[in-house]
């Protein structure tokens, strides 16, 4: 009983601790030239697909919402919540998969597919979640005309809402989800023991 409930008080404290360093990576974000300002490029998921590996599905998802709720009480993008909405469901979107699949397959192979296929997840769902809910929300703040005007300012290819999830939201979201994917192969291994531990 005694080590169940450390056990759970570690899982809760590397959580938390993944979730705090998320939560700080979400202030160091970056424009693309190749993308409208309001689409700003950070690694804030990297952590949360970090836990999703070391600790398990749940941790990853925690991750995620400990960081967005966090961020959009201390900083708020102005955006009335829909830039924190967009971050944690293409958060969960990503990490989600990608810990799951490597919970059934611990080894390089499983983490190398559970990746792609959170990537893969993010993408489709970014697409989907800008085209029905996010850019319909975001119009309060900025009309549509206006939205489409700003992008094609950049790649005059993007004439429609639709456009613009095909031409920038999709390909910022799989930028970003390789970028975080890449990271943690970079990293997990040499800091996994301390997780693990």
């Amino acid at each position: 009983m005694l080590r169940k409930e450390n056990n759970r008080l570690h899982w809760m404290v590397k959580t938390g601790l993944l979730a705090a360093v998320a939560f700080v990576l979400m202030y160091i974000e970056f424009p693309l030239p190749i993308a409208p300002p309001w689409l700003k490029l950070d690694i804030s998921d990297f952590p949360a697909l970090l836990a999703g590996f070391a600790l398990g599905p749940v941790s990853g998802c925690v991750v995620e919402a400990i960081k967005v709720v966090l961020f959009f009480f201390l900083k708020n993008s102005g955006t009335g919540g829909v830039g924190e909405l967009a971050n944690l469901l293409m958060g969960l979107a990503f990490v989600l998969p990608s810990a799951w699949i490597y919970l059934k397959h611990k080894n390089f192979k499983g983490a190398i597919i559970g990746t792609l296929a959170g990537v893969a997840t993010m993408a489709v769902a970014g697409g989907a979640l800008n085209y029905w809910l996010l850019i319909p929300a975001y119009s309060k703040f900025m009309p549509i005309e206006a939205i489409i005007a700003a992008c094609q300012a950049i790649n005059p290819a993007v004439d429609s809402v639709l456009g613009y999830v095909l031409v920038m939201a999709v390909p910022f979201t799989l930028l970003k989800g390789l970028l975080d994917g890449v990271l943690v192969f970079l990293v997990y291994k040499k800091i996994s023991p301390l997780l693990h531990k």
